[in-house]
C-alpha cells in the first residue's frame, strides 16, 4: 500500500502487502518485501533489499546496493550507505548437521536495531544483534559486532570507537571539560576517560 506522492520506478519489486510513506521513492531494481513498513520521504537506491517485516521510519536514505535483512528495525533520518549490510542470522548455515537444507522453521532470525540519526557507512556490516546508537556513525567497511553508544564514530575490523560525533556528522572536538560540534555549536559531556571503551556522552542542554 502506497501513500500519496510515492515514486516507484520501473523495475522495482515491491511488494503490494508493503506499507510506503508518503513522498517516497523506490528506484530501479530495488526490493521491498511483504510486511515493509517504511515511513514518509524515505529513499531507497537503486538495486537495494529491504527484507520482510523490516520496519523505516521518516526520512530513512539506503542507499544503491545495501541489504537490510528483517527484522531491522530503522529510526527517523537513518542512513545506509552503499552496499552496506545488516545481517540476520548469527550461526548461517545452509544446512543442518544432517545435511538437509535449512528452512525458514531450522533458524531465528535476528535484527540490527538503528536509531535516530545514525549513518552506517559504504560496504560496512552489522552483524546481528546489534544495536547502533542515536546519531552515531559507522565509518566505510567497518564490521560491527558489538552495540554502538550514542554519538559514537567507529571504525575497523572489529569496529572500534575513534571519537563521537554530533547529529551534524563532523566528529567533535575537545572544548575544556566539554565536546563541542564545530558545525552547531552544541556542547556534550562524557561519563568518563575517552579512553575508556565504556564511557558514553550526551548533549549538554543549552
Amino acid at each position: 500500500m502506497a501513500e500519496e506522492g510515492v515514486r516507484i520506478a520501473e523495475g522495482a519489486d515491491v511488494s503490494p502487502d508493503a506499507e510506503i510513506g508518503a513522498r517516497s521513492a523506490i528506484w530501479h531494481l530495488a526490493q521491498v518485501r511483504e510486511g515493509v513498513r517504511m515511513g514518509t520521504d524515505c529513499v531507497v537506491g537503486r538495486g537495494a533489499y529491504i527484507g520482510t517485516g523490516v520496519h523505516m521510519g521518516d526520512a530513512c536514505k539506503v542507499q544503491n546496493y545495501a541489504l537490510v535483512y528483517e527484522p531491522a528495525v530503522l529510526a527517523d533520518g537513518v542512513f545506509i550507505g552503499p552496499a552496506a549490510v545488516l545481517t540476520n542470522d548469527t550461526y548461517p548455515r545452509a544446512v543442518n548437521p544432517d545435511g538437509s537444507l535449512k528452512s525458514a522453521l531450522d533458524w531465528q532470525p535476528v535484527g540490527v536495531t538503528i536509531r535516530e540519526g545514525a549513518s552506517i557507512g559504504a560496504r560496512a556490516v552489522c552483524v546481528a544483534p546489534v544495536t547502533i546508537g542515536a546519531w552515531a556513525t559507522v565509518a566505510a567497511g567497518a564490521v560491527v559486532t558489538k552495540d554502538v553508544p550514542a554519538y559514537s564514530l567507529v571504525a575497523g575490523v572489529p569496529a572500534r570507537r575513534i571519537g563521537w560525533v554530533g547529529p551534524a556528522g563532523h566528529p567533535l572536538v575537545p572544548d575544556g571539560e566539554h565536546w563541542r560540534c564545530p558545525v552547531t555549536g552544541d556542547r556534550f559531556e562524557s561519563s568518563g576517560p575517552d579512553d575508556d571503551p565504556t564511557t558514553t556522552i550526551r548533549k549538554v542542554d543549552a
